[in-house]
């Protein structure tokens, strides 16, 4: 057996991990550096993209520890999340912190566009215009920093700015070009028209190359502050959803992925993409297909606010035991996770997280259970969108950091309905990994990676269960639409807006 190695390098929103793993798919080491995320104004999400170069070199230096030797690492791969760009000026120097992917600023923007142009966004993009998006965040950079964005003289996806850390390279792949909301979703490369209304030109952006094609070799100086070996294949990368759905397993049609991650999300494979105004569509690993998919703002992070808010001292683990002892159902208590407003299938950034349905017999477990529960009810929301346009599924890889809790993987098949496979390895770093193997020609292409991903966990509904989950996803929506107006209210006079 080869003891040669791939790195697989994955900027998440709430931290930076790399994976190193054995071409037989085996992981040799793993490690992680949390990120900060600034929330200067509420709505708002930022993070420092130093921050990251200081998390990567962190990571390395963790890996060196666990006796990995980077002369062993054939090939590097990065991915991370979509829509977060970073902006530089002539010069090369960051002009502002990058505003991530789950930022709600430019909702004035996203109405105002909606209103003028959002069937010609829609049409040349390939999805509808909302807050998540580069192209209404440039928008709102025109309009609130005027000064920042006339000095732009750079725009690069976060994995690209990073990846061009380590490799001098300059460009990003279809998918994060998708992601910008700046692409010519038809006929490729990039669109002068959705530019425009950004008020950027077109060489204001990367070349678009294929995710798998080699970007350049580690630097010297990349080698030196981080100890992997100059001279080493550095691998374009993709974003983190098309990453880790695909080494998930989600690689043929009639097979889904749900995320339980920042954010949570389902996505299926599909050979054509219908553009539509409810459902988004990327290019997928697989070639000749793309994936569907739709997004939920707040899925760990709402986990992680209640145990920060509520829970501090029980932790994860303990929420989770609390949890178990609810009931199904939680005895009618419903949480609402839109902390952070809403994507699919609502697209409203001024929803707001609320639970209902509180009573003297509610305690702690309801409420860590009702969390589970809600989020479960948000997936489902998403799903019900797919159903709709046939593009529905009756089995699903379940990923990310929820996965860890088995509570909460059994709801999410007894709600969801849907027989839910745990594969092995799951993540984004892993896919990472796979895709700096296939761009180094050390795998076979992308059938030669889905060979390596497994399956460990396979969960069917419980028939009872879910009866009383769709008893209380009714009154979840139901709930809801009832405190849309109620939600635009508060936020609209905290906002001091009338």
């Amino acid at each position: 057996m080869s003891d040669e190695l791939l790195l697989g390098i994955d900027l998440g929103a709430g931290s930076l991990k790399s994976t190193a793993i054995a071409l037989d798919g085996r992981v040799v080491a793993a490690a992680s550096t949390a990120i900060e995320t600034l929330v200067p104004k509420t709505g708002y999400s930022e993070q420092d993209p130093e921050g990251w170069w200081g998390a990567l070199v962190d990571t390395m230096a963790q890996l060196w520890t666990q006796g990995v030797d980077s002369g062993r690492i054939v090939a590097i791969s990065i991915t991370a999340g979509a829509h977060t760009h970073v902006l530089e000026d002539s010069q090369g120097e960051i002009l502002r912190p990058a505003i991530m992917w789950n930022d709600q600023r430019s909702g004035a923007q996203v109405a105002r566009e909606r209103g003028r142009q959002g069937a010609r966004i829609l049409e040349l993009s390939g999805n509808r215009i909302s807050a998540t998006w580069t192209l209404p965040q440039l928008m709102w950079l025109r309009d609130e920093e005027p000064e920042t964005h006339a000095r732009i003289a750079r725009i690069r996806p976060a994995k690209d700015w990073l990846r061009r850390r380590l490799d001098g390279s300059d460009a990003t792949d279809n998918t994060d070009a998708w992601g910008m909301m700046l692409a010519d979703a038809k006929n490729g490369g990039w669109s002068s028209d959705l530019c425009g209304m950004a008020g950027i030109p077109v060489e204001a952006l990367p070349e678009i190359v294929g995710s798998t094609e080699v970007t350049g070799e580690v630097t010297a100086s990349a080698a030196a502050e981080t100890g992997l070996r100059a001279g080493t294949p550095v691998i374009c990368g993709t974003s983190d959803t098309n990453a880790e759905t695909f080494s998930a397993g989600m690689i043929r049609p009639g097979i889904g992925a749900l995320k339980l991650a920042t954010a949570g999300t389902v996505s299926t494979l599909t050979s054509e993409p219908e553009f539509s105004d409810d459902v988004i569509h990327y290019p997928h690993l697989v070639e000749g297909h793309c994936y569907a998919i739709l997004g939920t703002n707040s899925c760990a992070s709402a986990h992680r606010w209640l145990r920060d808010a509520l829970f501090a001292e029980s932790g994860f683990d303990g929420m989770d035991e609390l949890a178990r002892s609810a009931p199904a159902g939680c005895e009618g208590l419903l949480f609402h996770p839109y902390l952070n407003g809403e994507r699919s299938p609502y697209w409203d950034p001024d929803l707001r997280a609320s639970f209902v349905g509180l009573g003297f017999a509610h305690g702690a477990a309801h409420m860590c259970r009702a969390l589970y529960e809600g989020i479960a009810f948000t997936l489902r929301d998403c799903l019900t969108v797919l159903e709709g346009r046939g593009m529905g599924f009756g089995t699903a890889r379940l990923v990310g950091g929820g996965t860890r809790s088995a509570l909460w993987r059994q709801i999410i098949a007894d709600v969801t309905g849907l027989v839910i496979e745990v594969p092995e390895q799951g993540d984004a770093s892993y896919g990472a990994a796979l895709i700096a193997g296939i761009g180094a020609g050390a795998i076979n292409g992308t059938d030669g990676a889905a060979a390596l991903i497994r399956v460990a966990e396979t969960l069917e509904p419980d028939a009872d269960v879910k009866a009383v989950y769709d008893e209380a996803f009714a009154a979840f929506r139901a709930a809801k639409d009832a405190l849309t107006p109620v939600n635009h209210r508060i936020v609209r006079s905290a906002s001091g807006v009338v």
